[in-house]
Formats: structure tokens, C-alpha cells, sequence
């Protein structure tokens, strides 16, 4: 007799990611220039073979993920670890990151990190704990060298990111929600985007897993509780069940539109910059918006504007300087950015 379904599907999701990771290094390794040749290995020493971390909280998704990784990667000749993130926002804390490194390592994961974090203060609560989070996982795939962070975001993780785009009016690329690859050369990888949440914690219980509820995901305080609890139940009363289902699709779909708008306005800009590299406006003006206003925002993060405090509203701002230029002043943008029109062209710089 086979495995839970819960369990099946989420080995499957799983098993698919790490396919994906072995192709990815076989491309890379191909496409490296030639090496001198090394020496060959002691008789007794075999190469190391490629190691996947999973960031582990210790409740229920990212404990579902690392019993599947710690079980999938053996089979393919990849070695399994994990990290997990003291943010230290709760008292004791560190013993939960204790506790979640001895449950990792039971489930046979080598090596297993725990590391505590500062966290800050920029953008509130939620979005300095990330930014600490991640700086934790780049630096722990560093000093492993590992080929792959595996994250457990799950499709109702996605509904609501999506739900908390739309909500900041922040167009198409917001309601993309996340990408089931990202980072650094492909570095984080998402496998259960397409599994609820309830999966993941059914496999948990079918499989005796201990998890922690983190009490910060009940909490009202936050945003994305509140949306959890309240939000997304209450679309679900009105609209009727399929609502984080439609959402995920929506991000999917989103995503797609997203990408081609970016290459295409990569592939633009080169055409609408002078020959000192000023952006010429009538140019600029002559494209459909959606081109011209990722080729401005990306002006405006090259020239040094946070892209995580760069909103909507800033670009519109800016691009009335293009479409509807009266002598207008300058426009202030976050990170000291100043834009501005000037002998018809956009000039973007720190102010």
C-alpha cells in the first residue's frame, strides 16, 4: 500500500523541484568554459554531490517539505539540509529554533543551521522580517554552497499575496504573487504552489511530524492574519468556495503577461536613450504605457530607489512628466531620488 495521498503529493511536488535543480547545474555545467582538469580523488573520497537546503519554521508546510526533501533527495543522488531563522520577535524563541533543529536532524537533514537575525524596522514588521529572513538563507546557500533553497509557500500563501498586491494598487506585477523560482541564479525554489495548505498539514499528521503554529499568524496586528482570518474567509462567504483556487491561477496568468511586458520594455529601452544615455520623453511617449513605465521604475532603481518602496503612484507621478509636461517640478522618489524633466529628456538621479 502506497503513502497518503497527502504525503504522495507532496513527495511528487517535491521530486519535480529537485528534477528541475539537477537539469538547471547540467545546463550551468555545460555552458561553464572549459577547466583545467583536477586531480582525481582519493579512492576513499567521492565528489560531493549537490545539497538542497529547506528553510524550516517548524510549522506545518515547511515541516511537510522537509520530510519530502529528507526522503526524495537520497533517491537522486542529492544530499538534504536545512536552516532555520531565529527572527527573535517571540520570547523563547530560540528554543523553538532548538527544537526545529533537533526535528530536522531526526529526519536525517545534514547540516542543519539555526540562525538569530536582527530585524529591522524598514517597511514594518513584516517586510524587515523577510528582508532579515533572506539575508539569512543567501548567506547560509553561500557558505554551503548549496544548489537550492527549498521555500514552503503554499497556494493559499499565494491567494493572499496576491489579494495584498491588488490591495497596494501596485499593478500586474504585484498580482504575479511569487514565483515558483527566484533569486540568485534560480536559488529559491517554490514546490507547493499548487498544494493547499491543508495538504501539507494532513501530511504532517499522517507522518506523526511535530509543528509549531506561530502565534504571529493568528495575530490581527499583522496584515496578512488579518487577510488570513477575516479577509479571505469573508470572499470565500461571499463568492462562494474556488477563491484562492482563481487567485493562484490569476498570479499564474499575471506572471505570464508580466515577464513578456518586461522583455519587451528591456528590448525598448535601448531605443528611447540618446546618445549620452538620457531617456528622450517623446520617445518614451510614443510606447504603450505598460512599456514605458517598467522602463521608467527600472530608471529609477538603477538610479537608487528601493524597488520595495517604489509604488505605483511614484511612477504615474514621473510619467506625467512624459505625458503631461506644464513645466512641472521635480519629482521626489524614496531613496533621495530625484526625477525630472529636462530639455525633453527624463533625467532620474539622487537628489
Amino acid at each position: 500500500m502506497g503513502p497518503h495521498p497527502a504525503v504522495a503529493a507532496i513527495r511528487l511536488a517535491v521530486r519535480r523541484v529537485l528534477h528541475d535543480v539537477l537539469t538547471d547545474l547540467q545546463r550551468t555545467s555545460e555552458n561553464d568554459p572549459p577547466r583545467p582538469p583536477l586531480p582525481p580523488h582519493p579512492p576513499h573520497e567521492q565528489p560531493a554531490s549537490p545539497l538542497v537546503l529547506v528553510a524550516c519554521s517548524g510549522g506545518a508546510d515547511s515541516m511537510a517539505l522537509a520530510s519530502a526533501l529528507a526522503f526524495e533527495a537520497p533517491k537522486l543522488g542529492m544530499r538534504a539540509g536545512g536552516i532555520t531563522v531565529d527572527h527573535g520577535l517571540q520570547p523563547g524563541s530560540d528554543l523553538r529554533a532548538a527544537e526545529v533543529v533537533v526535528r530536522l536532524t531526526a529526519l536525517g537533514l545534514t547540516p542543519v543551521d539555526s540562525v538569530a537575525v536582527a530585524v529591522g524596522r524598514d517597511g514594518g514588521p513584516e517586510a524587515a522580517a523577510r528582508d532579515a529572513r533572506y539575508a539569512a538563507l543567501d548567506a547560509a546557500a553561500e557558505r554551503h554552497s548549496a544548489a537550492a533553497v527549498l521555500l514552503g509557500h503554499t497556494r493559499d500563501d499565494q491567494a493572499e499575496t496576491v489579494l495584498l498586491g491588488l490591495a497596494r494598487g501596485s499593478g500586474i506585477r504585484s498580482l504575479s504573487g511569487m514565483a515558483a523560482t527566484s533569486g540568485v541564479a534560480g536559488r529559491y525554489r517554490r514546490p507547493f504552489l499548487h498544494l493547499d495548505r491543508q495538504t501539507a498539514r494532513k501530511a504532517c499528521m499522517v507522518q506523526s511530524l511535530p509543528v509549531w503554529d506561530d502565534p504571529h499568524n493568528a495575530d490581527p496586528a499583522y496584515t496578512r492574519s488579518r487577510l488570513r482570518h477575516e479577509g479571505l474567509p469573508a470572499l470565500e462567504k461571499a463568492l462562494g468556495k474556488g477563491v484562492v483556487e482563481a487567485l493562484a491561477r490569476t498570479a499564474q496568468l499575471s506572471r505570464d503577461d508580466a515577464d513578456a511586458l518586461d522583455t519587451w520594455a528591456a528590448q525598448a529601452e535601448t531605443t528611447v536613450r540618446d546618445s549620452t544615455g538620457l531617456l528622450e520623453c517623446a520617445k518614451l511617449y510614443a510606447l504603450p504605457p505598460a512599456v514605458r513605465r517598467r522602463i521608467v521604475r527600472r530608471a529609477a532603481i538603477d538610479a537608487g530607489a528601493p524597488a520595495g518602496s517604489l509604488f505605483a503612484r511614484h511612477i504615474e507621478e514621473v510619467d506625467r512628466l512624459i505625458t503631461g509636461w506644464r513645466g512641472q517640478g521635480a519629482i521626489n522618489l524614496p531613496g533621495k531620488v530625484v526625477a525630472q524633466r529636462q530639455g525633453g529628456r527624463l533625467v532620474i538621479r539622487q537628489g
